[in-house]
C-alpha cells in the first residue's frame, strides 16, 4: 500500500519537475503541463462549443468594437504573438470569461452595465491578463496534479476510494476556475493593459461597485474572502483605484479617456435580461415564441435555457430535466438514437398522444454493461433510470426526459410525466409576440436626481433601484443637463 502511493507520490514529482515553464508576466517559473501550442488548440476546441452554447450577440457594430480594441490592446500586452479573439454572446448574465489561446466572451448582460469605454477596458485587460500570465492552463496543470495525487491515495485506501466523489470535489474546490491571487494578478494587468491604450483604469474601479450592488439585489449572499475565487469586491475597489493611480504617475499619462457618452449611444438599442424570442417562463411555464410550443416546469425547480436545450432540476440535485431537439426522421428513429448515444435499454416504450400531438414515451435504465461499469467505479451506486418522451410538433421532434438514480424513479416520475404530458402547442398571441426590453440612452435636459429622471421616463417604482445600479449611480446622485442616462423599454 505504501509503494503505491509513493509511487503515486513520485510520478506527481516527476510531473512538476518536468512541467515548470516560464510566466511570460512575471518571469517566474510556474507549474505547467501545457504548451502554447495546447492552449491554442483548447481555445479552438471550445470556441464553436462556446458559441453554440449561448449564441452570438446579433450587432455588427459593438462586435467589431470588441475586436478592435481587444486586437490593440493584446498588441501591447505579455503576449502579442497569439492570435485573439473577442466575442460577445448572447446570455443576459453579467459575465466575462476567457479560454486558454486567447479567446475572450463578453456577455450582452455586462455590456448592458458598462456605463464607459474605460469600464469595458479595464475588464478587457483584466480578461486578456488571464491569458497572457497563463491562468487557464496553470489551472488546468494543478488539477491533473491534483488528480494524480488523488488517484495514488484511492488506490492506496479502499476507504478513501469509497469517497472518491467528494474527494475530486475536495480537489477541485482548492483549483477553482481562478484563485484569488490570479484575480488579483489579472486586476493588476486589467490597469495596466487599459492604461496604456489611453483608458483612465479608475473607472475600472467603479465598475466592481455595480457587480457588487448587483449581487446584492439579486440576492446573492457574498461569499467570505477564503471561500470566494474573486477578491472582495469592496477590496478590489480600493486596490484597483490606487494601482491605477500608480500606471498614471509611471507613465506620466495624460488625457487619459473615459468614453461615458460615445459608449452610451453604442449601447442604444440593446437587448435586456431575457430575449423572449429564445423562450421565457411566465408563472412556472416555460414559452417559446419562434417554436410556438409551451410545458410546465415543476413548482420550485431551478431552469436553465441554451440555445441547445433547457434544463430543469430541484433544489435537491436527485433528479434532471431536459427539452431538446431529436435527432430522427420519425418517432422510433429519434429514440432509438437517444437510447444508443446514451448507453440506454429500454424497458418500457408505447405510442401515446401529448395534446393532439404524436409521440413515444420511453421508460428506459442503464444498459447492463454501463451498470457493472459504474458499480465498479462507485461502489455499487444505483443505476439511472429515465422517462423520456419524443413528441412532433411543427416539423420537429421534441424530447423531454427525466433522469434520476434507479431508486428514486417512482418518486419523481409524476413530476417528469406531467412535464411531458402538458406540453402543447403555444397559439397565445401575447405570448407570441412578446418583445424584449431594450436599453435606451435618454439625455437629461435640466439639472435633477436620478430618481427625479427615471420617473420622467415613466420607471415603476420597484425598478428604480435596478436602474440605479444599471447606470452605476445612486437614485440620489445629482444629473448635470444634458447627461446621458440608460432607461429600460420594449
Amino acid at each position: 500500500m505504501r509503494q503505491l502511493l509513493s509511487c503515486s507520490l513520485a510520478t506527481a514529482a516527476l510531473l512538476l519537475f518536468n512541467s515548470c515553464a516560464t510566466n511570460p508576466v512575471t518571469g517566474k517559473k510556474n507549474l505547467n503541463f501545457m504548451s502554447e501550442e495546447q492552449e491554442v488548440a483548447l481555445g479552438l476546441q471550445s470556441d464553436p462549443q462556446i458559441v453554440a452554447q449561448f449564441g452570438l450577440v446579433e450587432n455588427p457594430a459593438l462586435q467589431r468594437f470588441i475586436q478592435e480594441k481587444g486586437t490593440q490592446m493584446a498588441s501591447i500586452s505579455h503576449r502579442p504573438n497569439l492570435k485573439y479573439q473577442f466575442k460577445i454572446v448572447d446570455s443576459p448574465v453579467l459575465n466575462a470569461f476567457a479560454v486558454p489561446g486567447g479567446f475572450v466572451y463578453f456577455t450582452r448582460g455586462i455590456m448592458a452595465h458598462f456605463n464607459s469605454e474605460a469600464q469595458f477596458a479595464g475588464v478587457l485587460g483584466h480578461e486578456i491578463g488571464h491569458i497572457t500570465a497563463r491562468h487557464s492552463a496553470q489551472q488546468q496543470s494543478k488539477s491533473t496534479l491534483a488528480q494524480v495525487l488523488l488517484m495514488g491515495g484511492m488506490i492506496a485506501s479502499p476507504t478513501l476510494a469509497q469517497y472518491g466523489n467528494e474527494l475530486s470535489q475536495g480537489a477541485s474546490l482548492l483549483f477553482l476556475k481562478f484563485g484569488r491571487d490570479d484575480e488579483r494578478q489579472s486586476d493588476e494587468l486589467g490597469v495596466e493593459y487599459s492604461t496604456k491604450i489611453g483608458y483612465d483604469a479608475t473607472h475600472m474601479a467603479d465598475f466592481f461597485q455595480t457587480l457588487q450592488r448587483q449581487s446584492q439585489q439579486s440576492g446573492q449572499e457574498e461569499l467570505p474572502n477564503f471561500l470566494s475565487s474573486h477578491p472582495n469586491p469592496g477590496d478590489r475597489y480600493n486596490t484597483v483605484h490606487q494601482l491605477a493611480a500608480q500606471w498614471k504617475t509611471q507613465t506620466n499619462a495624460t488625457n487619459l479617456k473615459e468614453g461615458r457618452d460615445s459608449y452610451l449611444r453604442m449601447i442604444d438599442g440593446l437587448i435586456y435580461g431575457e430575449d423572449p424570442k429564445q423562450g421565457f417562463v411566465e408563472n412556472s411555464i416555460f414559452y417559446h415564441p419562434e417554436l410556438k410550443f409551451q410545458f410546465p416546469i415543476p413548482a420550485g425547480w431551478q431552469h436553465q435555457n441554451t440555445p441547445q436545450q433547457v434544463q430543469m432540476a430541484p433544489q435537491d440535485g436527485k433528479a434532471m430535466m431536459f427539452l431538446r431537439l431529436a435527432q430522427g426522421t420519425s418517432l422510433q428513429a429519434a429514440a432509438q438514437k437517444m437510447l444508443t448515444d446514451n448507453q440506454l435499454q429500454a424497458i418500457e416504450s408505447k405510442q401515446v398522444t401529448v395534446n393532439g400531438l404524436p409521440a413515444l414515451a420511453v421508460i428506459a435504465q442503464q444498459a447492463p454493461q454501463q451498470q457493472q461499469q459504474q458499480q465498479a467505479q462507485q461502489q455499487q451506486a444505483p443505476p439511472i433510470q429515465v422517462l423520456s418522451y419524443f413528441i412532433q410538433h411543427g416539423g420537429n421532434i421534441y424530447n423531454i426526459t427525466g433522469v434520476t438514480a434507479a431508486t428514486t424513479f417512482n418518486a419523481y416520475f409524476p413530476a417528469f410525466s406531467a412535464t411531458a404530458q402538458n406540453f402543447k402547442p403555444l397559439t397565445d398571441p401575447e405570448k407570441i409576440n412578446r418583445k424584449p426590453e431594450v436599453v435606451r440612452i435618454k439625455t437629461i435636459r435640466t439639472p435633477t436626481t436620478l430618481q427625479q429622471a427615471l420617473r420622467t421616463y415613466n420607471v415603476p417604482d420597484k425598478r428604480m433601484e435596478e436602474m440605479a445600479i444599471l447606470n452605476g449611480m445612486t437614485l440620489t446622485d445629482r444629473l448635470e443637463a444634458n447627461t446621458l442616462i440608460k432607461v429600460i423599454e420594449k
